[in-house]
């Protein structure tokens, strides 16, 4: 393990430090904590601020190999990691199978590999103020409801996010207080992402628009519907226990309770019951057995096993939920 680095105390490291100390402080993270690195300055501001304010730091680079020279970028913010302070440093090789999309895929596989690394510690990641408003945009634009546009958590296990209220240009400032010349994604700047053209050509629109504060904005956005889907989901979860009943759930129970709360009750059940990917279209669809109830058939339900997919039915005043055969002709 290398020694750590004495840090500079500019304002803008500073910032990211407090923004860790914090972190560490509300979730007990201070035995130790893995970091993804990429070596761009978020992620570089991050894991100096990790080493300064929690316990062991233990580094891992995701290697998407999706550009040539990629390796010897991952192998560089690794020694960065070690010369910084980190107890270790890994490069995770992974392989981007690209269904769904480029970025899906390789986050997919980003996820999975810094998942099986982790060794039971909380994950760092370093997404700032601007990413969350980036996701909040990009939630409103899709129509995903509040749940969507409730952002990212701070800390979503083994998740966390320490700068969520840390701006990008401030990481940036951090890396050149530490005197380190961060990596720079090409892909950051493709304009065939979405969230490329939501960076560098849409929010910066809506701050000439508007005034600017757009970012700061969509974040308490984001904040403020969480502490609302919060309780929301505690009513719900109070809603379900009375409702279920013998592997199902008694229509009795439910039919009286606000829609908005009763679908996040069925979402919860469903999820728990092997549901996967569930849209928007299907869980409303599913309340219709309850709330709009005219006879109706079966709703299909995403997930299920090969052959079969998931179906949620009601009879005799209960919802079920089972898997039905998907016939050779479908």
């Amino acid at each position: 393990m290398s020694r750590p680095r004495l840090l500079p105390e500019g304002p803008a490291l500073l910032e990211v430090r407090h923004a860790v100390r914090r972190w560490v402080a509300a979730h007990g993270a201070d035995t130790g904590v893995a970091v993804a690195l990429s070596g761009g300055a978020d992620s570089l501001a991050l894991t100096a601020a990790a080493v300064a304010e929690s316990g062991p730091v233990h580094a891992l680079v995701v290697d998407h190999r999706l550009q040539e020279g990629s390796g010897a970028v991952a192998e560089q913010a690794a020694a960065r990691a070690l010369d910084l302070g980190c107890a270790s440093a890994r490069v995770l090789t992974v392989s981007v199978d690209r269904d769904g999309g480029l970025e899906a895929a390789a986050r997919r596989a980003r996820y999975q590999a810094l998942g099986d690394a982790r060794a039971g510690r909380p994950v760092l990641l370093g997404h700032t103020l601007d990413d969350q408003a980036e996701t909040v945009l990009l939630g409103l634009a899709r129509g995903s409801g509040p749940r969507s546009l409730a952002g990212m958590r701070d800390f979503d296990a083994p998740w966390g996010r320490p700068l969520l209220t840390v701006r990008r240009g401030v990481t940036a400032r951090a890396c050149e207080e530490l005197e380190l010349d961060p990596y720079r994604d090409p892909h950051n700047l493709s304009p065939e992402f979405t969230r490329v053209r939501l960076r560098s050509e849409a929010l910066p629109l809506l701050e000439q628009i508007l005034g600017g504060g757009v970012a700061q904005a969509l974040a308490r956005t984001a904040d403020q519907l969480r502490e609302d889907g919060e309780v929301l989901d505690a009513i719900a979860v109070r809603v379900l226990a009375d409702a279920e009943s013998e592997g199902g759930l008694d229509v009795a129970g439910l039919v009286d309770i606000h829609p908005a709360v009763r679908r996040r009750a069925l979402r919860l059940w469903l999820l728990g019951n092997g549901a996967r990917d569930l849209t928007d279209r299907q869980l409303r669809a599913a309340d219709d057995l309850i709330g709009r109830w005219r006879g109706q058939g079966g709703v299909a339900i995403g997930g299920g096993s090969p052959g079969a997919r998931l179906v949620l039915s009601r009879r005799h005043g209960r919802l079920t939920l089972g898997q039905t055969a998907i016939g050779p002709d479908r």
